[in-house]
């Protein structure tokens, strides 16, 4: 007997998004499965982070509805998304944006202890993640010591230490060369099958999203079928 296939954790459907006078989304449906990973692709300006954006609470639809584990995300106010952002969903952006005066076991930690956490229980939880993500060592660095593939490394590790349920990547490779952009996804990869956290990454490299489940290709604001594939 066939498993059933699971119902989505996260969708969007028929979203609008203008901004002003020009349509940037229009009409764009799509589905994340629990621990899939899909690759939302597009020309610059397409409207593929505005869809990253509008998936994870950051802006709301002009029309349309998003749905997260049985809540629609669009309908809730402000201070409620923002609190589902921090405790359901992780980002990992193209520079990082680790703060710079923190050691990388603080910036790790941080989510956690703006979640509630005391100091010692969030950095000995974020240390978990050094080993994992080849860190070992790392622990006490700043940003400005250590290289872009390594603070990247960190930034994977700080979105993923408050176990998300989805994890949105925009770019994460944009500043990286191939060698590094390949061993950060290898890396991305595990780590989001290892905590169990679907991945919905925005980028413009074949190569990216090649690591992923699925493609959707983004034209014009409207997203194309998913084509599936074989992660490697």
């Amino acid at each position: 007997m066939q498993t059933p296939p699971q119902s989505p954790i996260l969708s969007a459907r028929n979203i609008v998004k203008n901004f002003g006078p020009t349509p940037v989304l229009r009409n764009a449906s799509v589905d994340i499965h629990p621990q899939s990973a899909v690759a939302i692709m597009g020309p610059s300006g397409s409207g593929k982070s505005t869809l990253l954006h509008v998936l994870s609470g950051i802006i709301t639809p002009d029309s349309g509805a998003v749905h997260f584990s049985g809540r629609t995300i669009n309908a809730l106010k402000e201070k409620e998304r923002t609190a589902l952002r921090r405790s359901a969903f992780g980002f990992v952006f193209q520079t990082g944006q680790l703060l710079p005066e923190l050691p990388a076991i603080e910036n790790v930690a941080l989510p956690l202890i703006l979640g509630g956490a005391k100091i010692a229980e969030a950095k000995q939880q974020a240390a978990a993640f050094f080993g994992p993500l080849g860190l070992d060592g790392l622990e006490h660095r700043r940003p400005g010591e250590m290289s872009g593939g390594q603070a990247q490394r960190v930034a994977i590790a700080r979105a993923l230490a408050p176990r998300p349920a989805v994890l949105f990547a925009d770019e994460p490779t944009g500043a990286l060369d191939a060698h590094t952009s390949r061993e950060v996804m290898s890396l991305l990869r595990h780590a989001t099958s290892h905590t169990g956290a679907a991945l919905v990454v925005v980028t413009h490299d074949p190569e990216v999203a090649e690591f992923c489940d699925a493609t959707v290709h983004v034209r014009e604001g409207q997203l194309s079928n998913p084509q599936r594939k074989g992660a490697r």
